[in-house]
């Protein structure tokens, strides 16, 4: 269906006419208009010519408006106010004072250092809706590259072309396993001190798998894994549960599912990551996007 064409109205005539209807007197209108007579006059007539109708009827003494314009002023009233919530909410969003902003990170992250990070940014704009999706450094890549998520947090190193990187720091993998654990009381142990223990491992397409995996076969140690789970979360209770020995980020170990664990860091060879903000090569950011990478940017050493 073709649309008709539309009148060339401007909101100042809008206004015009709710001033001009409420007064009736254009001398009074252009007072609250802060126009003069003249103007208002002529924006008026304007109007008029523009919708081929006559909203008002002018005598020497009095304007009465007419039956057309009883209608239109009502239809111009909610417009200026649907047009000045509109004006007030894309002042929002550029300010980043409201919008919504999809982020895809990691699960060390997810339960990490974004949590704190998270909520001192929603405390300054609460306005702003934030989604977290989190996984394994291949879903990031792939919520990043279909658009699904604004931008994502995770390695950092070898991007593929369509992606681009921006740092934050470096993540280090340590050993983790209930405090009572004969290995719980060392300072440092290896990868050798690992080889007769039961190791909950994470799948073979994470990157944290990946990083073990190859530091085991370089340093020639057959780690038994012997229980796989698909989430951090899942690992740690496996290992308070007394299943077996994990090995994770340094990051999860701030959480609450870490109560209870030790943590021990790994001395031979020491597994570290480089971790960043990942984002596609070609799409520009929302203001929603932007002001909350801004804020990683900032916070992120703070919470490190």
């Amino acid at each position: 269906m073709r649309r008709p064409a539309l009148p060339d109205v401007s909101a100042r005539q809008l206004e015009a006419v709710l001033a001009l209807a409420e007064y009736g007197s254009f001398v009074a209108a252009a007072a609250r208009l802060r126009l003069s007579q003249p103007a208002l006059t002529r924006a008026i007539q304007r109007l008029e010519t523009a919708l081929g109708v006559r909203l008002f009827d002018r005598s020497t003494r009095r304007v009465q408006i007419t039956a057309a314009g009883r209608e239109f002023a009502a239809v111009a009233e909610r417009m200026l106010n649907d047009f000045g919530i509109t004006v007030q909410s894309v002042r929002e969003v550029a300010e980043e004072r409201r919008g919504l902003v999809v982020l895809s990170t990691i699960m060390s992250v997810a339960g990490g250092a974004l949590p704190s990070i998270v909520a001192a940014y929603r405390a300054d704009r609460p306005g702003v809706e934030i989604h977290v999706r989190e996984g394994v450094h291949a879903t990031v890549l792939e919520d990043v590259r279909s658009g699904v998520s604004d931008f994502g947090i995770g390695y950092v190193d070898e991007l593929p072309d369509y992606a681009v990187g921006t740092a934050l720091g470096r993540e280090t993998l340590c050993a983790v396993m209930p405090a009572r654990h004969p290995l719980a009381s060392r300072r440092r142990i290896g990868l050798a001190d690992l080889a007769g223990e039961a190791i909950v491992a994470l799948p073979t397409g994470s990157r944290t798998r990946r990083t073990i995996d190859a530091a085991a076969a370089t340093v020639g140690v057959p780690l038994r894994q012997m229980v796989v789970v698909t989430q951090l979360a899942t690992m740690l209770a496996f290992v308070g549960a007394g299943v077996g020995v994990g090995l994770v980020p340094t990051g999860t170990m701030r959480g609450p599912l870490a109560r209870g664990l030790r943590a021990v860091p790994l001395s031979e060879p020491r597994l570290v990551n480089r971790l960043g903000l990942i984002a596609l090569r070609e799409r520009e950011p929302t203001p929603a996007a932007s002001g909350l990478l801004t804020f990683l940017r900032r916070e992120w050493s703070r919470a490190h």
